[in-house]
C-alpha cells in the first residue's frame, strides 16, 4: 500500500476499508480499489503516503474542499479519516466513489475523440466547473488524467466525464501569490498566469480546459517539453487550433485559451456552445443515418392523404390527449402533425397552441428516428439540451412521444406528453401511450375510409 506498514490487502483501514490493488500512482498520494466490508462495495481510496506536516496539510485541504462539493460532474467524497496502523506513521486517507473507468488521457492514447464525443466530455466537466466556480473555488489542474470517462453500462455510447482531484484547488478569495519560479498545476496545461505565478480566478480552469478539448480532438498536446520551456512558451505564444476543426470549435477554444483572463468566456457561455457543438453534430448524425431510412416525400403525401393539417378542433383527439395527460400526470399532451416546415396540433391538451415552426419541435426527430423518443430531463439530454422549448421561456424537461404510424409504414406525427420537470417512464406507460397512439390512428383510418367510400360513392351516382 505503499505505506511503511504492509501491502494491499493486510491493512483494514478504520476496520471498514480494505485496498486490494492500486489504480494509480502520483507524487504524493496512490489510489486504491477498495472493499468497503461494512457496506459490501468497492470504493476507491486516495492515501496520502508521505508524512511531512505539507503533505498531511494538502490531504486535510483536499478533504475540506471535496466535502463541501456534489455534483454529476465530479467525484463524490464518502468518507475520510487518518491511518494510524503505525501510530508513528499516519497517512490521511479518503475514500470516494469508485467509477469503472478509463481517464481522459488514456483515451486520447487511442486517437483524437470526435467533435460530437468531445463536446460531451467538455460539456460535462464545464458544467461541474460552473458549480464549483459558483463555490470561490478554482481546480488550478484541470487535464486529461483527472478526467474519469465513466463506464455505466447503459448501452448508450454517450461518454460521461467526471472531474477529481481537487488536491490543489484553491478558494478564490484566499490565494496568494506563488514564490517567483514556483508554479501551481501540471505544466501542460498551465494558463498563462499560472505560469507567472499570479493569483488565479476561474478563468484558469477556463484556459486549462481548452487544452484539454484541442487535445482531445487533434490527439496532440498543444504544449510540450519540460516545465521551463513550457512555462516560458506559454506567455509568448497562444496554441495552435488546426483549421480542420470546424468554425463552432475554433471560435470556442480561441476564445478560452485567450492570453488576458478577461478576455475568456465565463463558464456559462462554454456549457451553452458545447451545448451547440452537441446539438449540430447530433444533428448531421441523424441526418446521415436516416437520409436513406425515411421517405420525405412519400411520408408528406400521406400527411396530405389523411387530411389532418388545419382541422378545427376535435372531440375525439382532445379526449385521447387528456386521458394521455392522466395517465403520465402531466400538464401537456398533444397530437402533432408534422408538415414540411411546422408542426400542426390537432389537439392540444395544456397549452394554447395550433402550431410551432418545425425546426425546434421535438415531434419532428421522433419523424427522423420512426421509434418512440423519451427524454427524462431535458437540460442534461444533448438531443434537447439546446431546444428552444427547453432552454427558453417554456422550460420544457421532460418529453416522450411515440409515432402515429399509418398502416403502409408512414409517420405522420406524433402523440407526445411534456412536463416542466424530470421524471422517469415506466414500460407500462410507454405501452399505454403506444395504445393511445393506436387509437388516434384508428379513427384518422376510418375517417380516410369514409371519405374514400363518400367519393367513390359520388363518382358511381348516375349523371342528370
Amino acid at each position: 500500500m505503499d505505506t511503511p506498514t504492509s501491502g494491499p490487502g493486510s491493512v483494514v483501514l478504520r476496520d471498514r476499508y480494505r485496498p486490494t490493488e492500486l489504480i494509480a500512482r502520483g507524487g504524493m498520494s496512490s489510489v486504491y480499489r477498495a472493499h468497503d466490508e461494512f457496506l459490501d462495495r468497492d470504493v476507491a481510496v486516495k492515501i496520502f503516503q508521505a508524512i511531512s506536516p505539507e503533505q498531511i496539510e494538502v490531504g486535510k485541504h483536499e478533504l475540506t474542499v471535496l466535502a463541501s462539493l456534489s455534483h454529476h460532474g465530479l467525484i463524490t467524497l464518502l468518507d475520510a479519516g487518518v491511518d494510524q496502523s503505525e501510530p508513528d506513521d499516519p497517512h490521511i486517507f479518503l475514500v470516494m466513489e469508485l467509477v469503472e473507468s478509463s481517464t481522459l488521457a488514456q483515451r486520447i492514447a487511442d486517437g483524437p475523440l470526435s467533435s460530437r464525443d468531445a463536446g460531451y466530455i467538455g460539456y460535462d466537466i464545464a458544467e461541474g466547473l460552473e458549480y464549483v466556480h459558483q463555490r470561490g473555488i478554482v481546480h488550478r489542474d484541470i487535464k486529461p488524467a483527472n478526467i474519469l470517462l465513466a463506464d455505466y453500462s447503459d448501452q448508450t455510447v454517450r461518454p460521461r466525464a467526471r472531474l477529481t482531484d481537487f488536491g490543489i484547488a484553491a478558494f478564490e478569495a484566499a490565494q496568494t501569490p506563488n514564490p517567483p519560479g514556483r508554479t501551481v498545476g501540471t505544466a501542460g496545461y498551465l494558463s498563462p498566469e499560472q505560469a507567472r505565478g499570479a493569483v488565479l480566478t476561474s478563468a484558469t480552469d477556463t484556459y486549462s480546459l481548452g487544452l484539454v478539448l484541442l487535445e482531445a480532438l487533434t490527439g496532440c498536446m498543444a504544449f510540450e517539453g519540460d516545465v521551463k520551456t513550457v512555462v516560458g512558451e506559454r506567455t509568448r505564444r497562444d496554441p495552435v487550433i488546426p483549421e480542420t476543426l470546424n468554425q463552432r470549435w475554433r471560435v470556442l477554444l480561441s476564445g478560452m485559451t485567450a492570453q488576458n483572463p478577461a478576455d475568456r468566456p465565463p463558464m456559462r457561455d462554454v456549457i451553452l456552445a458545447l451545448r451547440r457543438i452537441i446539438v449540430d453534430d447530433f444533428g448531421k448524425h441523424r441526418a446521415e443515418e436516416t437520409a436513406n431510412t425515411v421517405d420525405e416525400s412519400a411520408r408528406l403525401d400521406a400527411v396530405r392523404r389523411y387530411n389532418v393539417l388545419d382541422m378545427p378542433p376535435d372531440g375525439a383527439f382532445d379526449r385521447v390527449t387528456a386521458l394521455a395527460a392522466r395517465i403520465f400526470r402531466v400538464p401537456v399532451a398533444i397530437v402533432s402533425i408534422v408538415d414540411e416546415n411546422r408542426i400542426f396540433f390537432a389537439s392540444h391538451h395544456g397549452i394554447d397552441l395550433d402550431q410551432i415552426d418545425r425546426n425546434p419541435g421535438l415531434c419532428a426527430s421522433v419523424i427522423l428516428d420512426d421509434e418512440p423518443w423519451i427524454v427524462t430531463n431535458a437540460r442534461t439530454d444533448p438531443r434537447a439540451l439546446a431546444n428552444p422549448l427547453v432552454a427558453g421561456e417554456f422550460g420544457l424537461q421532460f418529453y416522450a412521444g411515440v409515432p402515429l404510424r399509418t398502416r403502409d409504414g408512414h409517420a405522420l406525427g406524433t402523440l407526445c406528453v411534456m412536463d416542466f420537470e424530470p421524471r422517469e417512464v415506466t414500460a407500462e406507460e410507454l405501452e399505454s401511450l403506444e395504445d393511445l397512439a393506436a387509437l388516434v390512428m384508428s379513427e384518422l383510418e376510418i375517417r380516410l375510409a369514409a371519405v374514400r367510400a363518400r367519393d367513390a360513392s359520388q363518382s358511381a351516382a348516375p349523371l342528370g
